[in-house]
């Protein structure tokens, strides 16, 4: 009977590692990244919170408990995804994705709009305000991953599988596009676009094919999609100086970048910059760390994206759908990071993106560290398969 037993904890590495070395086998170069810009955003949260410096969110220091919660519902939720086994994770996969298209559809009948812009939220009893195109980034990747992961293997025809992804990724980007969200809706697009040129389709072709998508999709979503606010942002990005209004925001966001220097503003004199505690808290992060603190963010976000992609590659030979999960995943966090920071140093059309495990938002932190927990699970299978 012991021999049996030994033999069978042998024989599943994987039901051993999570038992008995978990802390051991987790991927602490993947979580302590993200850990350290969590650090980074509470503590220029607070500042920006309290002092006020062009922030619209108010009830301080009620609000900066909040975000302080959110990050440990986040920490606790994606310690309990580490948890599951294979089978298991593609069940959440599934629940998740039905749950941000349950969602979306009554983002569209509940009239809540707490603020101006996309209505792309709900009102969750107790919890507060939710934004389910968060949510729903994490739904298709899961659910996409063994459509590529099946094409790979040859298990289904291309044209099948790629009529597949369309409903998966049509879906929830016809309900956020429509809201309209344009930057969640272009990530949805990025995380296609990175997963198929994983899978295999060449640049060149990707390329011309979306070249090709532009010229007929921009006219119509200018037409049809988008707001005069958002038309506005584009011709401010495109014409600086078109209109004073629209280019306060990017304007006021260069001015406090600037007035960081090397080691942060410290002149007491802070810029008033729109949204500073949530779309444009990087401009804050500048002025309360300088240079110094705006390299160190980039830094940590580069080193979590490279780590968790060379992860990914490894993942490939044993389990091909993580693979091409953790590749839509990582390219959505990717986008966020590249996106936001863009745009608050005019080199991006503004667009509604938070910075990812900084800016202020429970369900965008919630969200980020539900994300992390996949990303943390499929590391862990790996490591304990590895080391066995």
């Amino acid at each position: 009977m012991n021999w049996q037993d030994g033999s069978m904890r042998r024989s599943d590495p994987l039901r051993q590692s999570r038992a008995d070395r978990f802390f051991q086998l987790l991927d602490y170069r993947m979580l302590v990244p993200v850990l350290a810009l969590v650090i980074i955003g509470l503590a220029v949260l607070n500042t920006v919170l309290a002092k006020g410096y062009g922030a619209v969110i108010f009830d301080y220091p009620m609000n900066f408990y909040k975000q302080i919660a959110a990050v440990l519902i986040g920490l606790v939720a994606a310690f309990t995804l580490c948890l599951f086994e294979p089978p298991t994770m593609r069940l959440i996969g599934g629940i998740i994705y039905i749950t941000s298209i349950i969602l979306l559809l009554v983002v569209k009948v509940d009239g809540y709009r707490p603020v101006a812009g996309a209505d792309s939220w709900i009102r969750i009893p107790l919890f507060g305000s939710f934004q389910p195109s968060e949510l729903s980034k994490i739904g298709v990747a899961m659910i996409a991953g063994p459509v590529f992961a099946a094409m790979s293997r040859g298990e289904i025809s291309a044209m099948r599988g790629f009529a597949r992804l369309a409903v998966y990724y049509g879906i929830p980007f016809l309900f956020i596009i429509t809201e309209p969200d344009m930057g969640t809706s272009l990530v949805l697009v990025f995380m296609f676009l990175c997963t198929v040129f994983v899978w295999g389709v060449r640049w060149r072709t990707i390329i011309l094919s979306v070249a090709g998508s532009v010229f007929v999709i921009l006219p119509l979503a200018w037409q049809f999609v988008l707001n005069p606010a958002q038309k506005e942002r584009v011709m401010t990005f495109l014409f600086r100086g078109y209109d004073k209004t629209a280019s306060y925001h990017i304007d006021q966001s260069l001015a406090a970048v600037a007035s960081g220097g090397l080691f942060g503003n410290r002149t007491g004199a802070h810029v008033s910059v729109p949204v500073k505690e949530s779309d444009f808290i990087y401009p804050a992060i500048s002025e309360q760390f300088g240079l110094i603190g705006t390299t160190l963010v980039i830094f940590l976000a580069i080193y979590f994206i490279i780590h968790a992609f060379r992860v990914s590659s490894k993942v490939f030979d044993r389990a091909p759908e993580e693979s091409f999960i953790m590749v839509a995943l990582i390219a959505s966090i990717a986008f966020h990071f590249i996106e936001n920071i863009g745009m608050t140093v005019g080199l991006l059309p503004i667009t509604g993106i938070p910075l990812p495990f900084i800016s202020y938002g429970g369900s965008a932190m919630i969200s980020n560290f539900l994300l992390l927990g996949v990303l943390l699970n499929y590391s862990l299978n790996h490591n304990a398969y590895s080391t066995s």
